[in-house]
């Protein structure tokens, strides 16, 4: 009986030994030597270096609050890339509206003369919570705030919003983009 049962066990124990070595070291190292070899800056964090010393990442979006830089959408995770999520608030839900007052009254003490309509991603959190992007409006609505801040010409702050921009992924999907955190640094390197 004993040796019925390890006879039948022996194709399962076979079976799981080779499908892990396939699954969780053959297929993993196959993958991360393709990507290392055909995209090492994505397939390394997309990381962003400034005097050699990492700074963030293009992917992940950072919290700014001086008014002298660009801000990025809300964070429903407060910035932590290891806690990525979503607030899960529906537009019914009264702890989003007020979220968003309290959003819109921060943006406006920001910059009280700025009486335009506030672009939506200023004031919700995207689904990951760490969108690094904002739309072109949401870039111009900033832009006499930072402009003021600095002690620069609103259309040299344009220009740079317009260096920095995105296009739609390959060409036709989604809309114009800026990268928060690529934004802020082109305007520090104006010194």
């Amino acid at each position: 009986m004993l040796t019925t049962i390890l006879r039948e066990l022996r194709p399962a124990a076979v079976l799981l030994l080779a499908f892990t070595i396939i699954t969780g070291v053959l297929y993993p190292s196959g993958v991360t030597a393709v990507a290392q070899a055909a995209f090492p800056k994505q397939a390394n964090g997309s990381l962003i270096e400034q005097k050699g010393e990492v700074i963030g990442s293009s992917l992940i979006a950072q919290r700014f609050t001086s008014p002298r830089y660009f801000w990025p959408r809300p964070s429903a995770c407060d910035y932590n890339a290891a806690s990525s999520s979503g607030s899960n608030l529906a537009m019914s839900n009264p702890a989003l509206l007020v979220a968003v007052k309290e959003r819109i009254a921060l943006l406006r003490a920001s910059d009280p003369q700025n009486t335009a309509p506030i672009p939506a991603d200023l004031l919700l959190a995207s689904g990951s919570g760490l969108d690094p992007h904002i739309s072109v409006e949401a870039a111009r609505w900033q832009l006499a705030r930072v402009a003021r801040e600095r002690g620069l010409a609103e259309a040299k702050v344009a220009a740079l919003v317009s260096d920095v921009m995105e296009g739609p992924a390959f060409g036709v999907l989604g809309e114009s983009r800026v990268n928060v955190l690529r934004l802020n640094q082109a305007l520090d390197a104006l010194r």
